[in-house]
């Protein structure tokens, strides 16, 4: 009985079982287990206890792998008789999965692929991204650098950003520092074609330019227009971009807070009323779209706050309703109309400084708005002291703290109006009136 059992167990262990087929493995254990004579009504004694391997013609017609025949040969009769026939229903059954399965290769014959269940949200996002991702396009901002060697002029990428198509006739917007520098533009659509790109406009004060291709309609896919101004927080959004130039990436969010207020990159001018978001925003997404549930763009992805310059899960996008009327002017005339006064004012801490509240004048141009009406400027007398020139207080009644208070104002008014400002002059106060005028490169 001892050897018996160390027999058995050196066939168990041992190192080299039958090759494996290449292909259907299975498969040909059932068609060879089909083929074997089935087991007599129980061999005799000295066959059970037979330790011999099958011969070399013996194995071509029985099963290729020996086991289930050794385990009856080892065992009692009764016990090598079941554990036989188990071990024979156990490969027929493994036979009839690979058969259902098909021609499927022997390492996926046990992987069986069930049908990808998505959840309503996730399908509606699905959804939204296929729906909307065409009109978004890469812009590469291309600028001419002189070899330093051979002096051989080159036009080498400087930057690159997102924006979106606005309507058939091939018109992009995206933000204004996207293009800012650029001696060339590049726009890649969706199918990776590209076009080379024109400037048609820009407004630095809210950042925001308009490009155009000359493309087939056909391949422009304008993207729908919502509305900004009943906006909630908490509602969930999506911005669709190319951060660190990994096209036409999504990423999801909500709204955390509304009429924030940014500072322009170019000119420092402020810009109101924009969307806060927790949806990744990266270089790269500046000049893609801010979309709604629902697929309709709600803002334009412009500014993170980040320390690092990554994405920190603050991001500000211009609302819709704001871009829109700045994409219409510029489309029509090319440029964006703004009233100003024609002054320039010292920074908001200096006047802090001083223990004052208000816009401290520094210069108001005789040609300008302001100098036309009589503001003062800052100045020095005869000895190199300095005298402080107006500081504005208030306009239209409205009170005045410091320059974005200015600019706030500034941008409800039009070309032409006629606007009360209030300045305290010395140790009074006084009340000017001032016809606002364009901007000098606009007019």
């Amino acid at each position: 009985m001892a050897a018996s059992s160390s027999s058995a167990a050196a066939c168990f262990l041992s190192p080299s079982p039958p090759p494996r087929p290449r292909h259907h493995s299975i498969k040909h254990l059932a068609c060879a287990a089909a083929r074997s004579p089935s087991p007599g009504p129980g061999p005799g004694p000295s066959s059970s206890r037979s330790l011999a391997l099958p011969s070399p013609s013996s194995t071509a017609s029985a099963s290729p792998w020996p086991w289930p025949r050794r385990l009856r040969d080892l065992l009692p009769d009764e016990a090598g008789r079941i554990l036989s026939s188990a071990t024979g229903s156990l490969i027929v059954a493994l036979a009839s999965a690979a058969l259902i399965l098909g021609d499927a290769g022997s390492a996926s014959a046990f992987v069986v692929a069930t049908p990808r269940k998505l959840q309503a949200d996730e399908l509606a996002t699905v959804r939204l991204f296929q729906e909307n991702t065409p009109s978004v396009v890469y812009i590469t901002n291309l600028a001419v650098r002189q070899d330093a060697f051979t002096l051989d002029v080159l036009e080498v990428p400087q930057g690159s950003g997102s924006g979106f198509v606005w309507d058939k006739s091939g018109h992009i917007v995206t933000n204004f520092h996207v293009i800012r520098g650029a001696s060339d533009l590049r726009v890649t659509l969706a199918d990776q074609t590209v076009y080379e790109a024109q400037v048609v406009g820009f407004d630095q004060d809210k950042d925001v330019a308009v490009l155009r291709i000359k493309a087939p309609t056909d391949k422009l896919r304008p993207i729908p227009v919502g509305v900004s101004a009943d906006l909630l927080v908490g509602q969930k959004v999506f911005a669709i971009g190319n951060p660190f130039g990994l096209d036409h990436t999504l990423t999801t969010g909500v709204i955390s807070g509304l009429r924030r207020e940014i500072s322009s990159a170019a000119t420092g001018r402020p810009i109101q009323d924009v969307i806060q978001t927790d949806a990744a925003i990266n270089p790269g997404n500046s000049g893609g779209p801010l979309l709604d549930s629902s697929g309709n763009l709600i803002g334009v992805n412009t500014a993170i706050y980040s320390p690092s310059g990554a994405s920190s899960g603050v991001g500000f996008s211009i609302p819709v309703d704001t871009v829109g009327g700045i994409v219409d002017q510029l489309i029509k005339f090319g440029k964006v109309t703004r009233p100003i006064l024609g002054i320039k004012f010292a920074p908001d801490q200096s006047v802090e400084q001083l223990g004052l509240s208000g816009v401290l004048v520094l210069d108001a141009p005789p040609n300008g708005p302001a100098g036309k009406a009589g503001l003062q400027s800052t100045k020095r007398d005869s000895y190199g002291r300095l005298i402080l020139g107006d500081i504005i207080t208030s306009v239209n009644g409205t009170k005045v703290t410091n320059g974005s208070d200015l600019y706030r104002i500034l941008d409800q008014c039009k070309v032409g109006d006629k606007v009360t400002v209030e300045v305290l002059r010395g140790d009074h106060k006084e009340k000017i009136p001032v016809i606002l005028e364009p901007k000098p490169d606009e007019s």
